[in-house]
């Protein structure tokens, strides 16, 4: 069992998947950041000043300054702002992750556009005089 693993790890797909997600871990980390000190404040800028990650509804009926205060008290909380942030977050990454398999097909098709094409198979009639041609040879 423990050959078969390491059979199984071995493999270039389990590799390149495992090079995939801690790759996508961080640039996950880094569109994070983008989103929350670059677009949410631009977003802010043209909303009036509006804070996404401090736009909630409290469950309990009080009213808070701010998530923290809220959470502070140990309130309930719908965080809609902060799910506002999770779609911009995703967003990006999708239209990044497009972008990317849009260069990829794109440079597959011109390399297959490049190569030129095999030559075709031999009919059954040309092997055949190959094959009388190369018994008369001998």
């Amino acid at each position: 069992m423990l050959q078969e693993f390491r059979e199984f790890i071995q493999k270039g797909n389990v590799m390149d998947l495992a090079v995939a997600v801690i790759i996508g871990g961080a640039f996950g980390a880094i569109v994070t950041s983008f989103v929350n000190d670059i677009i949410t404040p631009i977003l802010g800028l043209f909303t009036g000043g509006i804070d996404f990650s401090n736009l909630f509804v409290s469950l309990d009926g009080e009213a808070y300054a701010t998530l923290a205060a809220a959470q502070e008290a140990g309130a309930a909380t719908l965080n809609y702002g902060l799910f506002i942030n999770a779609v911009i977050n995703f967003l990006v990454i999708a239209f990044v992750i497009f972008m990317l398999v849009r260069t990829v097909n794109n440079m597959q098709k011109q390399e297959e556009e490049a190569a030129p094409p095999a030559p075709p198979e031999p009919s059954a009639e040309e092997k055949l005089l190959t094959e009388i041609r190369d018994l008369l040879a001998r």
